[in-house]
C-alpha cells in the first residue's frame, strides 16, 4: 500500500470519526411523553374532572346502602351491588361510560393540538425540535393513558367504598356461577382495559378533530356531539347495518367480561372496532397535521 493510500485512507476515517462526534447519536427518550402526562395531570380543570367521575360511584354506593333497590330495580349490576362490592365499580362503569367518560376525553383532546396552537406554544413544540409525527404520537399517547386514569378514577374509589359498605367474597357471574374474589377483581381489571380501549379509539377521533382547529372547546364539543350522535344511531334499528361500526356499540358489551366462561365474541368485535377508528383517524389527523401551517 503507497503512502497516498495509507494518508487517504488516515484523512477519510478521520473524517468519518469527526463527522460522527459532531452527529450523537439521539437516544430514544420519554421525557417529550412525561411533560406531557404532567401538563395533564397538572390542569386544574381536568383535576377537578377525576374528583367528579371519581365521586358518582361513590354517591351511587351510598344511595343504595341508604335504599336498596328491589328485584329488577335498575340495571343488572346496580341491582347486584349488595351482594358483592365489586358490583359498585361495575355498575358506575356502566353509567358513566355512556356520557361522562367520553366528556373527560373531549376535553383532553381538545388540548391536544388545538389547546397548544390556541395558547401560542405549538409552534414552539415544533422548533425544539420535535418532528410533527412524533408529536402527534406522544399526544395521542399521553390521551391513552388520561383515558385509563379516567377508568381507573371510576373503578378504584368505586370498589373501595363498595367493598367498606357492600363487604366481598365470591362473586356471582352473569351466569349464574360464582368466582372467587382474585378472579372476580381480574375481572374488573378486564373491564378496565377494555373500556379504556373504547375511550382510547375515540381520542383518536379527537385528535383528528384539535387539528382542524385553533378552538379547544370548539374541538371538545364537536368530539361531544359526536359522541352523542353515535350513542342516537346506535339505537335506531332501522340502522341496524350500521350498528357494528359505529365505536359505541360494543362499549356495554363490557358485561360478557363478567360470565362465565368469558363472551368473547362482542368484546373481541368491540376492540377490533376501536383499532379501526385509533388507526384510521390517527393516520387522518397526521394527513391534515403534517401539512398543516402552525401560525401560532
Amino acid at each position: 500500500m503507497s503512502a497516498v493510500e495509507v494518508g487517504s485512507g488516515t484523512a477519510v476515517d478521520a473524517g468519518v470519526g469527526a463527522g460522527s462526534a459532531a452527529r450523537p447519536r439521539r437516544r430514544w427518550s420519554t421525557r417529550f411523553l412525561r411533560s406531557e402526562l404532567r401538563l395533564i395531570a397538572g390542569r386544574r380543570r381536568n383535576q377537578m374532572g377525576l374528583l367528579v367521575l371519581a365521586a358518582v360511584p361513590i354517591i351511587m354506593a351510598i344511595a343504595v346502602k341508604v335504599s336498596t333497590p328491589g328485584p329488577g330495580e335498575g340495571p343488572n349490576f346496580l341491582s347486584s351491588i349488595t351482594s358483592n362490592g365489586l358490583f359498585v365499580p361495575l355498575a358506575a362503569l356502566g353509567v358513566e361510560i355512556a356520557m361522562f367518560l367520553p366528556l373527560a376525553m373531549s376535553m383532553l383532546s381538545g388540548d391536544a393540538v388545538a389547546g397548544e396552537a390556541n395558547l401560542g406554544t405549538l409552534r414552539y413544540l415544533l422548533t425544539v425540535p420535535v418532528s410533527r409525527t412524533r408529536l402527534l404520537a406522544v399526544k395521542y399517547v399521553s390521551l391513552c393513558i388520561g383515558a385509563l386514569w379516567g377508568v381507573t378514577a371510576v373503578a378504584l374509589p368505586g370498589a373501595i367504598i363498595g367493598i367498606a359498605l357492600f363487604g366481598t367474597g365470591d362473586l356471582t357471574t352473569l351466569s349464574g356461577s360464582q368466582i372467587s374474589f382474585a378472579v372476580a377483581v381480574w375481572r374488573v381489571v378486564l373491564v378496565m382495559l377494555y373500556l379504556a380501549a373504547g375511550l382510547a379509539g375515540l381520542a383518536a377521533v379527537g385528535l383528528f378533530i384539535s387539528t382542524l382547529t385553533e378552538q379547544p372547546i370548539a374541538a371538545s364539543i364537536a368530539l361531544l356531539i359526536f359522541t352523542i350522535l353515535s350513542w342516537i344511531l346506535d339505537s335506531v334499528p332501522q340502522l341496524s347495518w350500521l350498528h357494528p361500526w359505529l365505536i359505541v356499540h360494543e362499549w356495554m358489551s363490557f358485561g360478557d367480561l363478567l360470565r362465565d366462561p368469558i363472551a368473547w365474541a362482542n368484546v373481541l368485535r368491540g376492540l377490533f372496532v376501536d383499532g379501526v377508528y385509533a388507526v384510521v383517524f390517527w393516520l387522518a389527523a397526521w394527513a391534515r397535521f403534517s401539512s398543516k401551517d402552525i401560525t401560532s
